[in-house]
């Protein structure tokens, strides 16, 4: 059955998951329109590319129900062609291939060249940064790095994604240069692990260097770090981070836990006076550094007592923001030998109660705020208000600044200076003072 759709050979690239597979979705998407083809992101199209994620259960669900709507609009004549990508193919192709047989061809996470192909499109090696961007114009991602050499017994990634494989300098430093020029003013540097940046290239942690040459790019003014690994984390990236005020006082570190018997079962290679010490040093380098970080609770063997030192330690260290997810047991990783012995609903309501402590936190954090004037990217307007960020928030993930619209007209991708006038748990609502 022909489609319904007017505009035929569109190409509707579907992203889930997370800021990595944006980043894939958006060299696809460049590489696409290099070689001619009209190409969407989550529009119309009869031919569609679903880059899906394979990380834990819910996100599981969420890739293969995508692929059913998808295939139930193939056979209603509403697209031509079904292809999928990304880390659920790489990790479940022969299944998805045997339950969904009618895709019409599925794809790893390496097999960007095949897939063009598939699409009719040449893969060129020499488009150095060329994307198409999905994000608000003024911030975009730039994934350092591929990967991970990690052994955290959680963790399905480095089936998913190989081994850690690092981007050249003078390859990051072309490609920041490029999404400068189309307007972008925020790097949010990513990863598996930014800590291990240069290892395999350069036989050291070279964050630091790659920070240092990202901070000439013109049009660049603000460079965000995400995903760092607490284990032989470089401490001169703090003192870059100092230095430079282009780097923004932020990081995404995941810890994952802090009962030492969970994390030696976890492999994380560290203990909960290490990490303390740890957070202690950036604290005390970086005074007015934000930590964002994630915990897992549920983990196979976690007790009351495990979780009753979790809940203390957030307590008491105060993170700026936190979030908090339940353990998946994912088949092929180290701890799929334990028993997945914490009840579903034991693990929901550890979550809850994390949150719980953190929403209060944050809500004392923010009333802190009242009062004080900061550097605000405005993203979007919605509703009645622009909505903004300062340098110490990530994009979708953080609090955001709420600027009423009937009093003030500003531009997306503009900053402006914002003093804020009240605070809830995690929204802060501000002026424009210039």
């Amino acid at each position: 059955m022909r489609t319904k759709t007017l505009k035929k050979n569109r190409i509707n690239v579907v992203t889930l998951g997370c800021s990595k597979n944006v980043y894939d979705s958006e060299v696809l998407m460049g590489q696409l329109k290099a070689s001619g083809k009209d190409v969407v992101h989550e529009q119309e199209g009869n031919i569609v590319v679903i880059n899906t994620c394979g990380f834990i259960n819910n996100a599981k669900e969420e890739s293969v129900n995508t692929i059913l709507e998808y295939m139930q609009k193939k056979e209603a004549g509403d697209v031509d062609k079904v292809f999928v990508t990304g880390c659920l193919s790489e990790r479940y192709k022969p299944d998805l291939e045997k339950e969904i047989p009618d895709v019409d061809q599925y794809f790893g996470t390496t097999e960007l060249p095949g897939l063009l192909k598939a699409l009719g499109a040449d893969y060129k090696h020499e488009l150095i940064g060329e994307r198409l961007t999905t994000t608000p114009k003024n911030y975009a991602y730039l994934k350092i790095a591929e990967g991970c050499d990690r052994p955290c017994s959680f963790c399905a990634i480095p089936i998913m994604r190989g081994k850690h494989r690092s981007t050249p300098i003078e390859d990051l430093v072309t490609e920041a240069e490029k999404l400068a020029a189309n307007g972008v003013k925020e790097l949010i540097l990513i990863a598996q692990d930014l800590t291990y940046y240069g290892l395999d290239l350069y036989k050291k942690r070279n964050l630091a260097e790659l920070l240092e040459a990202l901070v000439k790019v013109e049009g660049i003014e603000w460079i965000r770090l995400h995903y760092a690994f607490p284990t032989g984390f470089p401490m001169d990236v703090l003192d870059v981070m100092n230095r430079e005020p282009k780097i923004c006082n932020y990081l995404d570190i995941p810890l994952q836990h802090i009962s030492d018997a969970i994390l030696k079962s976890m492999r994380r290679g560290t203990t909960q006076a290490k990490t303390t010490k740890l957070l202690q040093e950036f604290r005390a380098k970086v005074p007015e550094m934000t930590i964002r970080t994630t915990l897992i609770v549920g983990y196979p063997g976690e007790t009351e007592e495990d979780f009753q030192t979790l809940k203390q330690w957030v307590k008491d260290m105060r993170f700026e923001r936190l979030g908090c997810f339940t353990y998946s047991h994912e088949e092929n990783t180290h701890a799929y030998n334990l028993e997945d012995d914490v009840p579903e609903e034991v693990k929901i309501d550890r979550a809850n109660q994390i949150m719980e402590i953190q929403s209060q936190i944050s809500w004392e954090l923010n009333q802190a705020k009242i009062g004080q004037e900061f550097k605000v990217i405005i993203d979007r307007k919605e509703g009645n208000y622009f909505v903004g960020r300062t340098e110490f928030d990530s994009p979708d993930v953080d609090n955001e600044v709420l600027i009423d619209a009937s009093k003030t007209y500003l531009k997306t991708g503009e900053y402006t200076t914002v003093k804020i006038t009240e605070a809830e748990d995690f929204d802060l609502y501000g002026e424009v003072i210039s």
